[in-house]
């Protein structure tokens, strides 16, 4: 029986599925609207909501939190790199490390006032090919 295992597998393996909702997350953050399938958008809708309630506390505790559930990894930086981006200069770095910092300093103080919801699924028309329903998953304004 599989009462109260509440998760939509997506026809993949755990592994998977967990490193493709992790990197739709990233990307949801980026651009803050994506196009996709509307049960990747229903499952994704879970994992968006949580990383901001995570950045509406902006911890420490909470940073170590998000970077652990984003995957997020930091490119090593060569000595003249580092020493660049102490003095402000961040085009070495990779967008991962620029996925923590949206969240934290852009969307968290967005949504500081709301209390769920931060996502909107909006249908759109069904692909070609496969004929799978498709939309627009995006954060609210506020």
């Amino acid at each position: 029986m599989r009462h109260r295992k509440r998760s939509e597998r997506l026809g993949k393996t755990s592994s998977h599925r967990e490193a493709m909702l992790a990197n739709m997350t990233k990307a949801l953050v980026m651009k803050e609207s994506i196009e996709t399938t509307l049960p990747k958008a229903k499952v994704l809708r879970r994992y968006a909501d949580r990383a901001i309630t995570l950045a509406k506390e902006n911890t420490l505790s909470s940073r170590r939190s998000l970077i652990a559930k984003l995957r997020v990894r930091f490119n090593a930086l060569t000595t003249k790199e580092a020493r660049a981006a102490k003095n402000g200069d961040k085009s070495s770095f990779n967008d991962d490390r620029f996925v923590i910092e949206k969240l934290m300093n852009i969307l968290g103080p967005r949504f500081k006032e709301r209390n769920g919801g931060y996502t909107r699924i909006i249908k759109t028309a069904n692909r070609i090919g496969d004929d799978a329903t498709m939309c627009v998953i995006q954060y609210l304004e506020a």
